[in-house]
């Protein structure tokens, strides 16, 4: 089992059920006014079954999507057939399928993920995304606290902590909501940050 994907095998295809039935334009509101113009290469960082992968797609960029749970990736693949996204089957924080010489991003979204990481692990993905994120490129990232769902390898998130974290690998915030409702029922006792990362 890939580390983070700890919980969800047990409900595979209800997650793809309710991922994919997710619009990214209400999701990922607050991050929109953040994308970059042009075609330009965007990164979805843990892209469970593809829906914010496809979604930016279709919007122009030039899609780059990693995810390790395969079973997520797989339905990923066999929905989302129209749209011209690379799929590496990849993990944080080393990220072995995104190369140094293949060119920097200038966005990345990390939708429902950071929750999964450990303080040593979040701070490796710090150095790694420092590496990929090209100069005033930004790092889109969703902040969840509260009960365990489907995934049951959880740690708590500070927010301040996890800017402060970025901040020391060359990025600044420009962005910051906090504690905001999950969108979906039964998650009373969940809570949500979003946070945008400049890179310097």
């Amino acid at each position: 089992m890939t580390l983070g994907t700890e919980g969800y095998e047990r409900f595979v295809q209800r997650f793809v059920e309710v991922s994919q039935g997710l619009d990214f334009h209400s999701v990922c509101r607050d991050f929109l006014q953040f994308l970059p113009s042009g075609r330009a290469r965007v990164l979805d960082l843990g892209a469970g079954v593809g829906q914010n992968s496809a979604a930016l797609s279709r919007l122009g960029y030039a899609v780059v999507a990693v995810e390790p749970m395969r079973e997520f990736l797989e339905a990923a693949k066999d929905t989302y057939t129209d749209v011209d996204v690379v799929w590496f089957n990849d993990s944080l924080p080393q990220l072995a399928q995104i190369k140094h010489d293949t060119g920097q991003f200038s966005f990345v979204l990390i939708d429902g993920v950071w929750h999964h990481l450990n303080e040593v692990e979040r701070e490796q993905t710090a150095g790694r995304l420092s590496e990929i994120i090209e100069s005033k490129g930004k790092c889109a990232i969703s902040l969840r606290n509260g009960q365990a769902g489907m995934g049951t390898r959880v740690f708590p998130i500070d927010v301040d902590d996890t800017i402060t974290l970025l901040e020391q690998y060359g990025f600044k915030s420009i962005f910051c909501v906090r504690n905001q409702a999950s969108i979906l029922p039964n998650k009373e006792q969940v809570t949500w940050a979003r946070v945008v990362l400049e890179k310097l």
